[in-house]
């Protein structure tokens, strides 16, 4: 998100450390595109790990370089509703300061409300430092409708080609396999019929027929 933040030196004697300060944070994505008519809420919330006191804060409309404020209020501590000034019509501070949260909501709006806001806050446990981010809205008439044939036609042929090399891989793995065990059987079979050809010679491992010896008389 874009944020600005500073940090606060605090001296300890011997050594210096330092400690993240207030943070004003309007979310990952810090733009909207709407349609005209609708109602849009502008997210922010603040973080500060030193706590608050009299956080003061406000919502700014930059309007063709002119800042025109839409809303105001101080945050005597954390978890406190505040009491909200508004400044322009169709505005409604949902945040209630839950969870640290100053958003605001835009009802109906127009191509005139599109532009940058800007949520502003000032800690006094900081001495006077600023902070704030930038949230961008963008008013249109309709929502364009993104045309993703040609990423679907890219991925089905990268997804073909893949399935394909697949069924090849296991194709040629089942054809080795079948190889092998064929190669195996005729092993078997040499050896069985070298065993038989040795027996009918007469060689070692046979039964070859003997006559006994005459005994003298």
């Amino acid at each position: 998100p874009k944020v600005t933040q500073s940090r606060i030196f605090l001296d300890t004697g011997s050594s210096m450390w330092s400690v993240q300060a207030l943070e004003m944070i309007v979310g990952k994505i810090p733009f909207l595109q709407a349609v005209n008519g609708s109602t849009v809420m502008l997210p922010c919330t603040y973080a500060s790990c030193i706590g608050i006191q009299d956080l003061y804060f406000n919502w700014q409309f930059n309007d063709n370089g002119t800042m025109q404020k839409v809303c105001e209020s101080l945050i005597v501590n954390e978890g406190v509703e505040p009491h909200v000034e508004i400044f322009r019509e169709r505005v409604e501070f949902v945040g209630k300061n839950r969870n640290n949260n100053v958003s605001i909501l835009l009802w109906n709006i127009t191509f005139e409300d599109g532009g940058l806001y800007t949520c502003f806050g000032r800690n006094p446990k900081e001495k006077g430092r600023n902070h704030s981010a930038i949230f961008k809205l963008i008013v249109v008439d309709e929502l364009r409708v993104v045309d993703n044939t040609l990423t679907i036609m890219i991925a089905s042929a990268v997804g073909g080609a893949i399935a394909a090399l697949m069924g090849f891989m296991l194709l040629k793995n089942f054809t080795i396999f079948v190889l092998s065990k064929i190669e195996e059987k005729n092993k078997e079979c040499l050896v069985t019929s070298s065993g038989i050809d040795n027996t009918e010679n007469g060689l070692s491992g046979s039964k070859a027929d003997s006559k006994p010896t005459p005994k003298k008389k």
